[in-house]
């Protein structure tokens, strides 16, 4: 069986360290390269000892492979992955740098101009359970933002067969890990720990990405989307909940909710890594899997949908998403190298 060599550009931030994890134990997979933008020169297993099991030495350059990651942050990630992209290696960015479409974009929402447009429209948005076909096909693939797959397969059903007014809110509330490895004093422990803060009111630089999506979904309609995070004190993990007017459900009372479960089962109905419950879920029952767990329900007095979603933003949300399209880009099993079960409680 032929196995494909595959490399993970800084392996030591959080997503990485993921992907390092989740490879090494990839059936089809020889994890041949890895760099990082410190401890360059020491083994990775040396430097995070639960990869003790990986001998590979962080390098400052890549060396040769079929497929490579990115973990690096924006801007970064795609100045690094120019080299591969013009020698037609395949590429899984985890960062923003091929999510929107509009070069200008880049300028508004993350301050820098992009030193690869002539690539934006040919990357393939990583969302598997909207775009699996495109991603097979592609050699280039942006894997989405963390709060974005939790918003957008939290919607997708009732956008795509206009069951809401495309005026959405979206509450998101995630893990510390979220905001990466490096210090900062909104992660310290003594400013994060037992505290909840919302933040980036002004616009998150992750609502361009889904309002794009929400738009392919339903090109009919003009998304108003207001989307608020929330920095809470746990470790991983993202609680999303979404609400915006119904326009369309047959029948009233616990009937309408039966028709929008079914609804959303039926959407979701092949999909591996998303289960639609009948109780709201937490984001335990998501911890160190690729699954995305959602709840759809109305609220009755206002006739508003509420649909609540729970990742794990370092699987789901990052390296395990970013694998699943792996799988996909290379004709694997989808789940191969995904299978675990939640760690729970």
């Amino acid at each position: 069986m032929k196995q494909v060599r595959v490399g993970i550009i800084n392996a030591t931030g959080y997503i990485g360290m993921e992907l390092a994890r989740l490879l090494q134990r990839h059936p089809r997979v020889i994890l041949s390269s890895i760099t990082g933008r410190s401890a360059i020169g020491q083994k990775l297993g040396e430097v995070l000892p639960h990869l003790a099991d990986i001998e590979l030495v962080i390098q400052p350059h890549l060396g040769d492979v079929d497929l490579v990651f990115s973990a690096l942050p924006h801007k970064s990630s795609a100045e690094a992955l120019l080299p591969a992209l013009e020698q037609g290696i395949k590429v899984v960015d985890t960062s923003a740098d091929f999510r929107l479409k509009n070069a200008e974009d880049y300028q508004k929402w993350y301050e820098f101009t992009h030193p690869g447009p002539q690539f934006l429209e040919e990357a393939v948005y990583g969302l598997v359970e909207l775009n699996r076909t495109d991603i097979a096909s592609a050699r280039l693939v942006a894997n989405p933002g963390c709060y974005p797959t939790g918003a957008l397969l939290a919607l997708a059903p009732a956008v795509k067969e206009g069951l809401i007014e495309p005026d959405i809110v979206i509450d998101s509330k995630s893990g510390v890990s979220g905001a990466g490895r490096t210090l900062s004093l909104n992660t310290h422990f003594s400013e994060a720990n037992e505290n909840v803060n919302a933040y980036a009111l002004e616009g998150h630089r992750h609502l361009p990405e889904i309002v794009q999506e929400l738009g392919k979904l339903n090109p009919g309609l003009s998304f108003s989307v207001t989307f608020v995070p929330h920095l809470v004190p746990m470790n991983r993990g993202i609680l999303t909940s979404c609400y915006a007017k119904l326009t369309a459900m047959k029948g009233t009372g616990d009937k309408a909710k039966e028709r929008l479960m079914k609804l959303y089962a039926e959407f979701y109905r092949d999909e591996p890594f998303v289960k639609v419950l009948t109780v709201p879920p937490r984001t335990k029952q998501t911890w160190g899997t690729n699954l995305c767990l959602i709840h759809p329900t109305i609220d009755l007095r206002t006739g508003r949908l509420i649909a609540i979603s729970c990742i794990d933003n370092l699987m789901k949300g990052g390296a395990g998403q970013a694998v699943q399209n792996m799988n996909l880009m290379l004709g694997f099993p989808e789940s191969m190298g995904l299978e675990g079960a939640a760690i729970y409680p």
